[in-house]
């Protein structure tokens, strides 16, 4: 299984998902590897070529209203994407349509994502971001006792 972090540190709260990954124990699981991929969306959509049985994107996600709250979901890529990929940006659509224009496969995913405050130009999290970061860590480590139950179909739905 494929961990990525994924955000730009340079734009507040979307620097979370850098940070969760920095949070991370290390996993006790050779096949599980954790990955601050920040903007390096060609990085990731190579790496996503290895044939992973699963993904777990740890991102920044617009804010619904109550900035801090944690969403956990499973992705579910648009096959029409465009793979319009740019080495210094992130865009996870972007990353799946440049997986399948390369000829791979884009593993099951779950997002574990936290509802911004701000994505302006700065350095560091906003209160409510950085004080979601530990229960981030926590909702990571059981989406991949989820996923290791479930096995190579990843057929359960992940926790809520």
């Amino acid at each position: 299984m494929l961990v990525a972090g994924i955000g730009n540190v340079f734009l507040g709260d979307d620097g979370f998902g850098p940070e969760v990954v920095r949070r991370l124990p290390p996993h006790p699981d050779p096949a599980v590897r954790v990955v601050d991929y920040g903007i390096r969306g060609m990085h990731l959509a190579y790496d996503l070529l290895d044939g992973w049985d699963a993904l777990v994107l740890i991102d920044a996600v617009p804010n619904r209203g109550v900035a801090g709250r944690l969403q956990v979901f499973r992705a579910e890529p648009d096959g029409t994407g465009a793979a319009n990929l740019d080495a210094h940006a992130m865009n996870p659509e972007a990353v799946f349509a440049g997986v399948r224009a390369l000829g791979g496969t884009v593993p099951p995913t779950v997002v574990v994502g936290c509802e911004v405050e701000t994505v302006d130009e700065r350095m560091g999290l906003s209160a409510p971001v950085a004080a979601a970061v530990a229960a981030a860590v926590v909702a990571v480590g059981r989406v991949l006792t989820d996923l290791t139950a479930a096995g190579p179909d990843q057929s359960r739905p992940p926790p809520e």
